[in-house]
């Protein structure tokens, strides 16, 4: 019989430190050269970034889907609300007052003889208009007056701590009613500021927090000791990295505002009629409740239905961008 030829110690497959090494680059290689790569990179074996990271699981979401099917819904019947219902919402006809659903009506009529699904239509375009422009404006207020308190702190963290601690000895509905009394403008306007002036604190102390925390990391000291002007390193390296906080909180806060709007409008010193918002139309059918119950449920589900749509997408957003949930 032939011998079989004898391999010399340390070829064997993966035998000798050597072998090892040249058997994990080639692992380390491959995985490279995987499609998506390994957790935690993307393609080419690149890094995800938190936001690539955070938009994947949010695809991935149910909650956020159906969060954001009911908001999409809602922005584009505020845009268009004649796609899905015919005439005015100031069309009313007394002798069909309190009249339940019917024909071409399916909310029926409410106490002034209003169709009472055009009200609720058209009511989705004060609500999420009062949202978008409160939320946008509490957060660039509160962003830029928190991140400069925490950025250079001093002084200036001082007298913002504790003008923010009055704002927040304010009860917001309280603090609306008082201010929003004097007013006789019957635009959405001035509820919108109301809310910037009283709901800015929040942001700011998030923004504050993490801005001081942003701005003790690594790359923040080597960009400063290299000479960076303060306004480079707060808009390149501190806001990218502290905004993810001041987002899950706005989005939360902006269904709250729309309850606000609707609690404002309801105590008579929001919006007033002729305007069309839900709060004013809950108001009017509050003393109809009993001989008229679908013109309060209309308004009062689409109001709910609303509010916990945000709730629900800044919960979903909360978890996808909080590394500690991961």
């Amino acid at each position: 019989m032939r011998e079989q030829p004898h391999e010399p110690d340390g070829a064997i497959a993966g035998t000798g430190m050597g072998g090892a090494m040249d058997l994990a680059a080639s692992e380390a290689t491959t995985l490279r050269k995987t499609p998506g790569g390994p957790q935690g990179t993307g393609p080419a074996g690149k890094p995800r970034s938190l936001w690539s990271d955070a938009w994947r699981d949010l695809r991935r979401d149910p909650v956020f889907l159906i969060s954001a099917l009911v908001i999409l819904f809602l922005v584009f019947i505020s845009l268009w609300p004649s796609a899905i219902a015919s005439g005015s919402p100031l069309t009313c006809d007394l002798a069909r007052a309190q009249q339940g659903p019917g024909p071409g009506h399916p909310f029926g009529y409410d106490g002034q003889g209003c169709d009472v699904y055009t009200r609720t239509v058209y009511g989705a375009r004060t609500s999420v208009t009062v949202g978008v422009c409160a939320t946008l404006g509490v957060a660039l207020l509160g962003s830029v007056l928190g991140g400069l308190a925490g950025y250079f702190g001093g002084i200036w963290d001082s007298v913002l701590s504790r003008v923010t601690d009055i704002f927040f000895a304010i009860p917001v509905v309280l603090g609306g009613l008082v201010l929003l009394s004097v007013v006789t403008s019957n635009t959405v306007w001035p509820v919108i500021g109301v809310m910037v002036l009283l709901g800015w604190p929040q942001i700011a102390r998030i923004a504050r927090g993490s801005v001081i925390t942003a701005k003790q990391n690594d790359y923040v000291q080597a960009a400063r000791a290299l000479g960076a002007a303060d306004s480079r390193i707060l808009l390149r390296h501190i806001a990218p990295n502290a905004v993810a906080p001041v987002i899950v909180v706005a989005t939360i806060a902006l269904g709250t505002y729309i309850a606000l709007e609707a609690t404002l409008s309801y105590l008579g010193v929001g919006l007033k009629p002729p305007s069309v918002s839900w709060g004013i139309d809950i108001s009017a059918a509050s003393p109809y409740i009993r001989n008229a119950p679908h013109a309060l449920l209309w308004p009062s589900g689409a109001l709910a239905i609303t509010v916990l749509a945000f709730i629900m997408l800044g919960d979903a957003v909360r978890d996808a961008l909080d590394p500690k949930l991961r």
